[in-house]
């Protein structure tokens, strides 16, 4: 039932269009992209120690300059990018002007830099549309100095960090105890445990389409093979960068890391090279059922031909006897005998049966 579901909304236009490649295809990174201004810009500040913990809705930008070398470890989420608030903000908090321009661009590689005594790395953060059955990226970008991280976030009507803001409430939990580089870390560790969960519901949607294409290969199986293999492609594009960005935090020598935190990003390290495993392991059952759809179309083909093979060479006999007794000679056997006729259907029919027997008993059909 549920896979005649998901087959039958998607109509066969939206799984065979172009649309869905361009998107793939569409950023050049030779041209500099416009990002269309957020038309609102929330801002929530989460400052926090050991004993100590608020948390603010600062109406304007300028506000949060106020949080800055305070005793507390600060983190602040931009959801909406303006580019007046975004260059504002990184100024007041020593942000390169490079790094400004990369959290204001739009389609960037997943990327980790140290520059000027900020740890920076931007990547995406990936959901799952149950309604398109599409892989959707939301650029976040992730500022972190000495006491104070900063994220910046395209859409703020989502996130994955829900879980992360309910344990910096609690009095006990570690990341209350822990610094700027914890809080980093537990951000990153969010977003790529998230990726886990995107990966299951397309699992979830190869498997289905795995029992569909053994059962019935049709237009529209291939059609949602065509459109699985695009999403795989977003999610391995999006996956593969995030091995170079979280082996960049491993091996930095940044004092804004500490020891102890190394071995925490080590973890999110060994979940990012599995979560790649999974999309090559996915990539190969694409690859394994497209063989099985041109194998079962071959093999339907087969049956077809063999069908036909079988018909004509039943029906050469009758097109023998009949083309010998249409000949125009006088001398020609039985062609005044009143059973003549009879004798020839009965010919024609009876040679055919004796030629089903032999196939049937060689295996032929």
């Amino acid at each position: 039932m549920v896979k005649n579901k998901y087959l039958r909304y998607l109509p066969l236009a939206s799984l065979f269009g172009t649309q869905r490649t361009r998107e793939l295809f569409q950023y050049n990174p030779t041209i500099l992209p416009v990002r269309e201004e957020a038309e609102e810009v929330r801002i929530y500040v989460y400052d926090y120690n050991g004993q100590h913990f608020e948390e603010h809705r600062p109406a304007h930008v300028a506000d949060c300059f106020a949080f800055r070398d305070n005793d507390h470890i600060t983190w602040m989420n931009i959801d909406g990018l303006r580019k007046q608030d975004v260059e504002t903000i990184c100024n007041q908090f020593g942000i390169h002007a490079l790094l400004t321009e990369d959290i204001l661009s739009v389609g960037q590689r997943p990327k980790m830099d140290d520059v000027e005594g900020i740890l920076f790395c931007l990547l995406n953060m990936l959901y799952f549309n149950e309604t398109t059955r599409t892989v959707e990226t939301e650029q976040i970008s992730i500022a972190m100095g000495r006491d104070f991280v900063i994220s910046f976030q395209e859409d703020g009507s989502r996130d994955v960090f829900d879980p992360m803001r309910n344990k910096l409430k609690m009095v006990n939990s570690k990341i209350r105890q822990r610094g700027a580089d914890y809080l980093c870390y537990s951000m990153l560790d969010m977003i790529v445990d998230n990726y886990f969960v995107v990966m299951e519901r397309l699992g979830e949607q190869i498997e289905l389409l795995e029992e569909d294409v053994i059962r019935r290969s049709n237009t529209r199986s291939l059609a949602h093979i065509n459109h699985l293999r695009k999403e795989l492609i977003v999610l391995k594009r999006n996956i593969a960068p995030v091995r170079e960005l979280i082996n960049g935090f491993i091996r930095s020598e940044s004092d804004l890391l500490e020891d102890r935190t190394t071995k925490y990003f080590k973890d999110v390290y060994d979940h990012i090279v599995q979560a790649y495993d999974f999309t090559e392991n996915y990539r190969d059952m694409m690859m394994s059922m497209q063989d099985i759809y041109i194998n079962n179309v071959n093999l339907r083909m087969n049956e077809v031909m063999k069908v036909m093979a079988i018909v004509t060479c039943l029906m050469a006999p009758a097109t023998v006897i009949g083309g010998i007794f249409g000949m125009n000679f006088e001398a020609i056997p039985l062609l005044h005998n009143k059973w003549g006729f009879y004798i020839s259907v009965a010919a024609m029919l009876f040679i055919p049966l004796i030629m089903l027997y032999i196939f049937r008993k060689r295996g032929w059909y």
